[in-house]
């Protein structure tokens, strides 16, 4: 250690928390992420369609410059050395610790030094929308926050010109990671411009004008993304300023297992923001300040579901918290207060990551209970999966809900619980006469009391249920109240209220 440098600030730290954040998925087999099993299921199609008569069976995939294409892109090359199953975890594993050296990049670069309250900031890399696996998402938030700590860089050290031809080409790689990857370095670069031009509010044109210059190297993503919305279903939104639900996702930041531990998490990290504003020996740095609130007035003006991605607004909560954190400095820099903080930050961390390990290892027990069905499914086997949830909206986040692909993953058959829309992903479906029981959300299932036109009771799904088509029937937590509904057909496993069905 340097003399005068607190632990904290050491590369030996910086290294060990990089890499300390992949612990919680080091144990489970497939990172036990919602979405993640339903994405897999895609990755096997692109992967294997060319030479299975399988998948040909049912499904397409054509390429195209979309922006959504991130690990899509990434398992292309690893699956080749390790498996599809290897290389989804391998990569998903390195997303948080991405995002925590980006992080730490990037209040390294704007304070000179890493404050001791960039400890509370580091968990955010496992947030709400990680955990439902909005994995092309977090990887491109991941990489946006590196890009802007060599933006800030460049600024600093006066490469304007190496800076404009490198981020033409960062900013089209941000877009097809994520296009909210892309729209949010915007934001970050954008306000930073900002705040390096503001001379008071007599010149803030003179400073927007200024700002908007800088960032017009990144506009190269614009052609694409019309075309992209041109050939898909344009720029649909859904639910404008739904206020309630903003809130919540502020305290939901945290939202995976516990609801108690979670929101304790939350809690103390606004806690932390109001004890930087009131106390005398902290600041916070401008430039980061109007990136927290540019990401902040967005997250207000983003609707619920844009160009089809649903949970739009929630996906920033997190990054604007993250963003104010990161901002925060002491004026006695290594002082006995900042030490202080760096002792409960560290404490705050370790908490964290130790919860979030068990939460990560119940889930991918049960997560390996369910997976057992499909020692039981031939290969190419067109199956129908009802997961079944409650009427209440608990707080542990279901996992079950795209399970239902891996029958895809592992056996090259057919499940019903994809994506498939014009634009949002490569995948697409023959012609077939099941639908609506052909995509998502016709796996998810509730409680006849509870059920409607979004998600059918077990009774209406099995009414439906062309027994021509389908050859397996997976009940995942999910049974019907009449026994008579499964007459026609053969139980061939079953573990607690989930078991597949073999058609007769």
């Amino acid at each position: 250690m340097a003399p005068g440098r607190a632990w904290w600030q050491t590369r030996t730290a910086a290294l060990l928390l990089i890499l300390l954040a992949s612990a919680p998925l080091l144990y489970p087999p497939i990172p036990p992420l919602v979405d993640l099993p339903g994405h897999m299921g895609r990755y096997r199609v692109e992967l294997d369609l060319a030479h299975s008569p399988d998948l040909q069976r049912h499904y397409t995939f054509a390429w195209a410059l979309i922006g959504n294409l991130g690990v899509d892109l990434l398992v292309i090359p690893f699956s080749k050395l390790l498996g599809l199953e290897l290389a989804v975890k391998l990569i998903v594993a390195c997303i948080p610790p991405l995002t925590v050296a980006g992080f730490l990049a990037v209040t390294r670069e704007v304070h000179g030094r890493v404050p001791a309250t960039t400890l509370f900031a580091l968990p955010l890399a496992y947030n709400h929308a990680f955990h439902f696996g909005f994995v092309n998402f977090a990887l491109s938030m991941a990489l946006c926050f590196l890009a802007f700590a060599v933006w800030l860089r460049l600024g600093r050290q006066g490469g304007w010109k190496l800076r404009a031809a490198l981020f033409a080409p960062i900013g089209l790689a941000l877009f097809v990671v994520h296009a909210f990857g892309w729209g949010s370095f915007c934001l970050l670069a954008f306000s930073s411009e900002l705040a390096r031009h503001w001379q008071g509010r007599a010149q803030w044109r003179a400073a927007l004008a200024a700002a908007a210059g800088s960032c017009l190297v990144l506009a190269l993503p614009l052609i694409p993304l019309l075309v992209w919305r041109e050939q898909g279903t344009g720029f649909t939104f859904e639910r404008w300023f739904d206020l309630k639900f903003k809130l919540m996702w502020l305290g939901t930041i945290f939202r995976d297992y516990w609801r108690v531990v979670d929101l304790a998490f939350a809690m103390t990290l606004f806690l932390v923001l109001v004890q930087a504003r009131s106390r005398p020996g902290m600041k916070f740095a401008p430039s980061l300040l109007a990136a927290s609130a540019f990401l902040g007035a967005a997250y207000l003006l983003l609707p619920w579901a844009v160009m089809d991605s649903a949970h739009a607004d929630m996906r920033l909560a997190p990054y604007l918290v993250a963003t104010a954190i990161l901002a925060i400095s002491f004026k006695n820099p290594g002082g006995p207060e900042e030490r202080r903080w760096a002792a409960a930050g560290a404490i705050f961390a370790g908490a964290f990551l130790l919860a979030r390990t068990l939460g990560f290892g119940v889930a991918a027990q049960d997560q390996q209970r369910q997976f057992a069905a499909l020692n039981r499914i031939p290969m190419g086997a067109r199956v129908l999966t009802l997961s079944g949830h409650s009427c209440e909206d608990g707080w542990a986040l279901r996992r079950t809900g795209h399970f239902a692909s891996m029958v895809i993953v592992r056996r090259n058959g057919f499940s019903n619980d994809q994506w498939i829309a014009p634009g949002l992903n490569l995948l697409g479906l023959h012609e077939t006469s099941i639908r609506p029981l052909d995509r998502d959300s016709s796996q998810l299932v509730a409680p006849v009391e509870c059920a409607d036109d979004d998600f059918w009771s077990v009774e209406r799904s099995l009414a439906a249920m062309p027994h021509d088509w389908f050859d397996y029937l997976w009940l995942i937590d999910a049974k019907p109240k009449d026994p008579r509904l499964l007459s026609r057909f053969d139980k061939v496993w079953q573990s607690g209220d989930s078991a597949l069905y073999r058609l007769r």
